[in-house]
Order: structure tokens, then sequence, then C-alpha cells
């Protein structure tokens, strides 16, 4: 007897949703939690960067051609500061006598009264007499046009493996955020929006993408360029490093006090996309409930009011983190005049050739453009943490802990007790207590009361969605509490009062609980839930496409592809949450007899408010707040003329009125 339940979707039972208002409402523990609080920048950068660590080998390799590419791109200028020079000597060098040596040249001008020209002389490698070695500086230009190429060919070779570096790790994270999903408690989605889930797992995942795409090369470039402008600057003239290098502390400054206010921009921007997501998710989910109660005003204005908030944060955070840009671009081409009017003087001083100062001013250009590079990206680096740091939320949550190492009886009976059980959603307010039952192998135990009396949460802790917080639940005498969630549900077949599909056919909608059933034992199944009724009037039968919403069926036959599914996986141990609410009174007295027929030689739990529907069950449960007030069989309970004969009058009376 293998499968899993044929719904694991408790969200539409009444008590629970009245758990969950209660809990989203602030009273419950996971109250406010959503997006409320953001780790620190550094920490979860540092986080982000961890996810790279099994791509290292990949992320190496992108490391040692960034570094060549810079170190390539860096030589250039200096290259090309010598190709200026060899044209600058050339065209003094024409002016001077010809025969002259250089020490010769440089007295003769200084007897002129040229000091200044004999400085520079001085320092250059001038032939007096000879004009511009073309060829030279032919060759030169040749050889920083090569180094460029080659340089370039490395760079779009590292920014080819980035691509796969940041693909696979995405790919990862979203693995661990499935993985994550199902072995979160039912808990944690009672206390998140499920837009809000969605959100953290498209959205933020995809913009961390995006980020780690456009950013990484192009922020481990910047550093090494950085790096190699400096060494170069340091190279031609410490003074005029120092110069170019005031600037980057200044930059830092305002950088910083700019990202400070941006982060929390960001943080605010991606919390409000989730909230839009979850209105959204929730509208287009209900949009005939909305239409049908004529909310479509207030969901209009509901979504405006989320969209302006949305809106006013995004705008916030792109202005904000928009002013760093500006700033860095002033300071560095104040840096920038400052260097020009120095190294100006160092020429004519004769401390630098022209083509040093020519190649200084490049160096500069590019040491301040990567640092602005850096500033720019900020906020692609700060929005993309942002939603990092959402995803990693979602991946620190509670867990399921799975240390059970029982294992149920091989050939159980299906006898369920209950030995003093208490539970609550709320610490503060008791929902069970202790309750204590016995349902024989082989009974219908049918469980009525009021809406929220706990009669789904009675059977979602026998299906361990949740855990007891007193006493014990045992099958075959074995404490569910001591076995795998997986092989206890295996022998558990549930049918819910929400009906859900998933996209496929309707044979796998069926076969959902059994992938390995044969069509054969698929259409026997069909046949005994009656499903085999409305099939064939179906464009195409069994392989009948429908989507989650299960739109092009409906409500009733919904329902009878869940029970069906049900049916197949044979299981040991029945639960039905209003398995028949949803279909037609003639159908539903077929369903008794499937029913019938499929709680036969085994445990069924029946929760019901038609009454009608569970009078040949062999224990009737009454239920208030959380208690079992009477029990007995429907003629038993009936001369009692109690909680459940008031009930029985209740529906009677209505019909009569009716």
């Amino acid at each position: 007897m293998s499968g899993q339940p044929a719904s694991a979707s408790p969200g539409g039972s009444r008590d629970l949703k009245q758990t969950e208002r209660i809990v989203r409402g602030g009273h419950g523990p996971g109250a406010g939690m959503v997006g409320q609080k953001a780790e620190d920048f550094w920490s979860s950068g540092r986080r982000v960067l961890g996810l790279l660590r099994p791509q290292r080998l990949r992320t190496s390799l992108v490391l040692a051609l960034i570094v060549v590419s810079v170190a390539l791109t860096s030589v250039g200028p200096r290259i090309l500061g010598h190709a200026t020079d060899l044209v600058f000597a050339g065209l003094i060098g024409r002016r001077l006598p010809e025969g002259m040596t250089r020490e010769e040249a440089v007295r003769w001008l200084r007897e002129r009264g040229d000091d200044e020209v004999a400085d520079m002389v001085g320092g250059m490698d001038v032939v007096p007499g000879q004009g511009v070695d073309f060829d030279a500086v032919g060759s030169v230009l040749l050889g920083v046009l090569a180094l460029y190429v080659v340089a370039a060919l490395v760079s779009w070779l590292a920014g080819f493996v980035v691509n796969d570096v940041v693909q696979q790790t995405v790919r990862g994270l979203r693995s661990d955020v499935e993985e994550k999903v199902h072995r979160l408690p039912l808990g944690y989605f009672d206390r998140q929006p499920r837009g809000e889930i969605l959100s953290r797992a498209t959205n933020d995942i995809d913009n961390l993408a995006q980020s780690l795409q456009q950013t990484l090369s192009q922020v481990l470039t910047a550093l090494f360029t950085v790096l190699g402008m400096l060494a170069m600057m340091l190279w031609i003239s410490p003074l005029l490093a120092l110069v170019a290098v005031v600037s980057v502390p200044v930059t830092m400054l305002a950088t910083s006090a700019v990202m400070k206010r941006s982060q929390q921009l960001f943080i605010a921007q991606w919390r409000e996309t989730g909230r839009l997501n979850a209105h959204v998710e929730e509208s287009f989910t209900g949009h005939t409930l909305v239409r049908v109660f004529g909310h479509r005003d207030a969901d209009r204005a509901r979504f405006a009011e989320v969209n302006d908030e949305l809106h006013s944060a995004a705008w916030s955070a792109q202005f904000v983190s928009g002013l760093i840009m500006p700033v860095t671009m002033l300071v560095g081409n104040l840096a920038y005049v400052v260097v020009a009017v120095v190294g100006g003087l160092r020429v004519t001083s004769g401390a630098l050739s022209i083509g040093e100062v020519q190649a200084f001013i490049q160096y500069t250009r590019q040491f301040n453009q990567p640092v602005s590079q850096l500033a720019s990206m900020a906020n692609l680096l700060q929005s993309g943490v942002a939603s990092a740091e959402r995803v990693f939320e979602l991946l620190d949550g509670p867990e399921e802990v799975e240390s059970a190492s029982g294992a149920l009886v091989d050939d159980g009976a299906g006898e369920v007790r209950f030995e003093g059980v208490s539970f609550s959603y709320d610490p503060e307010r008791e929902l069970i207590r202790d309750l204590s039952l016995v349902a024989r192998p082989g009974q219908t135990v049918a469980i009525v009361g009021p809406t929220g009396a706990g009669k789904t949460t009675l059977v979602n802790l026998v299906m361990r969605y949740y855990e007891v917080t007193g006493g014990r639940i045992t099958l075959d005498g074995v404490d569910i509490a001591t076995v795998p969630r997986a092989q206890l549900r295996a022998r558990i077949g549930m049918v819910l009062q929400d009906t859900w599909l998933f996209r496929g056919t309707i044979a796998e909608n069926i076969a959902y609980g059994r992938p390995d059933a044969t069509r054969e034992e698929v259409l026997e199944a069909a046949r005994a839930t009656f499903v085999d009724r409305f099939v064939h009037s179906l464009p195409d039968g069994y392989d009948t496409v429908v989507d989650e919403e299960g739109s092009n069926l409906s409500a009733g036959e919904r329902q009878l592809v869940t029970i069906a599914r049900a049916f197949l996986t044979d299981p040991a141990l029945l639960i039905l949450d209003e398995a028949t609410s949803s279909v037609d009174t003639r159908t539903e007295l077929l369903l008794q007899q499937a029913m019938g027929a499929l709680r036969a030689d085994r445990t069924s739990f029946v929760i019901a408010h038609r009454l009608s529907t569970i009078r040949d069950a062999d224990l009737i449960l009454v239920m208030e707040e959380g208690r079992i007030v009477e029990q007995g069989s429907h003629a038993e309970l009936l001369a009692a003329k109690g909680a459940y004969a008031r009930l029985a009058a209740a529906q009677f009376a209505a019909a009569a009125t009716d």
C-alpha cells in the first residue's frame, strides 16, 4: 500500500484558516516576520560569495584571466607614452643643430637662455638634427594594438566563464530553495502569504542572478584595475600617484554615506515587491469571488495603494543610489585637474617626460573610472544583496526535524489511538485539551461539530502536519512521532474539502499518489469513483489537460478526481475532509457506495457538516472547542438529545424553512 495523501493542502479547512487569521493578525509566533529585518550588508555579501564555493575552480580561472587582462591593459598607456616621447623627441631634435650630442645641445640651449627647453631635452632621448622615427613609432603602435586585442580576448573569455559560474550558482540556489520548501513545516506557510514565498523563490533569485551577472566580473576587473593602475602610477611618479590616491578615501566616504541610506531603501523595495506579488496572487486566484461580491473597486484601490508604496520605495532607492555616480565623477575630475597641473610643472622641470605625463593622465582616468564604476554598481550590489537576504531568510527558516527511526507494523490493522492529546497553534490559546479516543480497525469514525471546533486539526495531527504538544497518537500501537513522516503518510489517503489538481492530464492527476500505477489501475479507480461518467464527454478523455485551478472542470468533477486519486493509493488509513461537499445529491449517493467499498477493511476518519453523509458511521464524535463532547452512533446520539441532536435539528429545521 503505497502512495501519498491525495491532497495535502490543509489551507481549505475552516479551523485552520481561522488559526491563520489569528497568527497573521499579530498574535501568533510568526506575526510580523515577513521582510521586517535585514542582515548586515557585508555579512550577507560574504554569504553570497560563499554560494560560489562549489564553482571555486572556475572562479579561480576567472581571477587568473582577469589578472592577465588587466596586466596587459595596464601596460598599454605606458607604451603609448613611449610613442609620444618618440614623436616629441623627433620634433625637438629636428630643430637642434645636427652633429651635437644631447649634452652639447643642452648647454647650447642654456647659453641661448632657453633653460626650460634645456631641462626638457635633458630628460629626453633626443638626437639633435634627427626628425621623427616613424618606423619606431609604427612598431610601438602595432605592439599596443596587439596588446589590446589579446587583452580583449582574455576579457571576453573571463566573461564567458563568469556567465557559466553565475548560472551554475543560481541553479544550485534554486534547487536549495526547492528542497527547503519541502522541508518547511506547514506552520511556516500559515504565517507567510503564498505570493511572498513565490516572490522570494522567483523575483528575488532572478534579481540576485542579474546582480551577480552584471557585477561579478566588473567588480573583480575594477578592483584589479585599481591595483594595476596604482602600481603603474607609482612606477612613473610617486608624487603624482599620491595626488591621485587622495581622491579615493574622499570617494569612499561619500559613497559609504549614500550606501547606508540606499541599502535600507532597497530592502523596502523588495519587501513591497513581495507584498504586491502576494496581493496579485490572491486577487487573481480569487478573481471570481472578487467579482461576485463586488470588490473590484476595493481590490483596485488596494492594488493602487501597494503599487504606490512599491513605486515610492523603488524611486527613492534608485534616486539615492543614483547620487553615487555624480559624486564620484566630481571627485575624480578634480583629481584629474590637479594631476594635469602638477604633471605639466614636472615636465617643464625635466623631472618627467611628456609621454610619461600623458601615460599618467591616462592612468589617472583609468584609476578613477573603476572607482566610479564600483560606486555606480553599488545600487545593483545593494539590490542583489537585499534580495539575497530575503532568500536566505527562507533558507534559514525552521525545518521539520526528522529524527524518527521507528517503523510501523507491516500488516497493521489500522487502529488509531489518541491518548491525552493536547495541541495549540498559539501557545496562549489552547485548541485541543487532553483528548482521548480509539478508532478500531475497519471502523468509520465521523467527526462533526461547529466551525473552529478542531475537526481538521485532529486529522492534521494524525498526518503529522503538526506535532502534538501533549500526549501521543499511536497507529497499531506505534507512536507516530517515532515513525518517519514519509512512511506514515504512505499508509494514509487523504481527500480535503478544497480540491487541488496539478497541471497535467486527468489520468496523471489520478495517478499522482501512485506514479507506477498501470493505465488499467487508473481506469479502475476512475470507474469506482464515477470519474468515468464525465470523462468521456471531454475532448481528449483521460488525456484532457487541466491547469492548476482545474478551471475546465466543475467543482464536483474536480472533487471526484481527488477521490479517485485516494482510491488508487489503496491506503490503510483513510481521511475524508468534506470529500463530497461539492457534488450533487445524486452523485453523492453514488459516492456513498464507492466510499463504502473504499472504507471496507480500513480505518476511516470522515469530517462532515452534512449529517446525512455520516449516518452509517460506526462512531460519531461531536467536537466543541477542541473537546469531544459526545460520541456514539447516529441513533444513540439522537436519542441522547445533546449537541448532536441540536446540530441535526438545526439542519433539518433549516431545510424545512427553505
